[in-house]
């Protein structure tokens, strides 16, 4: 669990540095959920 919360936080740090327009910030969105999947699996 610390794993994956450790993972989502920086998936989510470099997310928010990157995104300039809202489709960016869905495709962020998207790439959080699945690098928790990965992390889960």
């Amino acid at each position: 669990m610390r794993k994956l919360t450790i993972v989502a936080l920086a998936t989510l740090g470099l997310a928010l540095t990157a995104c300039n327009t809202v489709k960016g910030a869905g495709e962020d969105v998207k790439s959080v959920g699945e690098a928790g999947e990965d992390v889960i699996d």
